[in-house]
């Protein structure tokens, strides 16, 4: 995507310009826009709808991840008095600078989607983002500025040391029920684990990184592992997470209902302090 000041500076003048519209190698999306032969379906809508790509649809073009569900229409915003017809996206508090490309920037699109998103998915997106190494949260706070209270809460609750979207959602959910979760883990003979709860092993699957034989027999191994060596496992599937919550969470109510989650035993306890002693704020595993 190009703004006519961008193709001037590349040496397009308007009689290059008027051919290259003919010959279609170059497409006008609206006055002052134009996009080359092969571009993205979805920025070129935006564009044309007097907008450009942001919130869910822009952290998706910069393969951020991005919980299921809010593909259902455009998401763009525009400039101060553009018009379209797709619903624009805004931020929570206040409006941001004038928009010079055609998809937002990371930072822009996840201010945009605080109002698109729930509080546990937009908070997983900005753990994805500062897992990545991408940014830090220093940067991510200083980008965000004057965002207001509720940006500001939710930013306060990010986790760059989780690893999958939906380990993200599943600690946030917790943490907002009370549950005192521990980010991983470190288990002795097995590594680090996705979440833990006293003794209650929490592992949340996600499509993409627990799909090879590979991946399943060496989960069965670590459960096992972690069962014999008096841990509580339960495994969370993608769907259990993003579609089976209820069911989910009442399951897990029904092991900490009941304390079994509570390390009682003197085992249970040293097997407790052991896994705190060996694990590191930064998500490692060092040797005792």
């Amino acid at each position: 995507m190009y703004t006519r000041r961008e193709l001037a500076a590349k040496g397009i003048d308007n009689k290059l310009l008027a051919a290259l519209l003919k010959s279609g190698d170059l497409i006008r999306l609206r006055p002052g826009w134009f996009a080359i032969r092969s571009h993205d379906a979805n920025v070129a809508s935006a564009v044309r709808d007097g907008g450009v790509l942001t919130c869910v649809d822009a952290l998706t073009f910069h393969e951020a991840w991005v919980p299921p569900g809010h593909d259902r229409r455009l998401h763009l915003r525009r400039n101060r008095g553009m018009r379209g017809k797709n619903k624009a996206c805004t931020p929570l508090v206040g409006s941001l600078p004038t928009a010079r490309c055609a998809v937002d920037s990371v930072e822009a699109a996840l201010l945009c989607a605080a109002r698109c998103l729930e509080m546990d998915e937009w908070i997983a997106v900005c753990d994805s983002y500062l897992h990545s190494g991408a940014t830090t949260f220093e940067d991510l706070k200083a980008c965000f500025g004057d965002s207001g209270a509720v940006v500001r809460e939710w930013l306060g609750r990010t986790d760059g040391r989780c690893m999958s979207g939906t380990e993200s959602m599943t600690r946030v959910r917790l943490q907002s029920l009370g549950f005192d979760v521990v980010v991983q883990p470190a288990i002795p003979g097995v590594g680090l684990a996705d979440l833990r709860v006293g003794i209650l092993v929490l592992e949340c699957d996600s499509m993409l990184y627990h799909s090879s034989k590979e991946d399943y027999e060496r989960d069965r191994r670590r459960d096992r592992q972690t069962m014999i060596d008096g841990w509580l496992t339960l495994r969370l599937t993608y769907d259990d997470i993003i579609y089976g919550w209820d069911q989910t969470l009442a399951d897990i109510r029904a092991i900490t209902k009941r304390d079994r989650h509570r390390a009682r035993s003197r085992e249970a306890k040293a097997l407790v302090e052991r896994s705190v002693r060996m694990t590191t704020s930064e998500g490692t595993l060092p040797s005792e």
